[in-house]
């Protein structure tokens, strides 16, 4: 049978885990929201603009 607190005790993360969780995290990562706030911001900086209705 286990011994799940033995176990617990030898158990050490992957090197590798660590290296993607800190790729994945360290990343500025642009999602679409970020994109519609710059597509708007420029709509409404560009002179004689109007926002467009959908």
């Amino acid at each position: 049978m286990l011994n799940f607190e033995e176990e617990l005790k030898k158990f050490h993360p992957s090197i590798e885990v660590e290296d993607g969780q800190n790729a994945i995290y360290n990343q500025d990562m642009t999602d679409m929201v970020d994109v519609m706030m710059s597509m708007m911001k420029d709509q409404l900086s560009t002179p004689g603009s109007q926002p467009s209705r959908m």
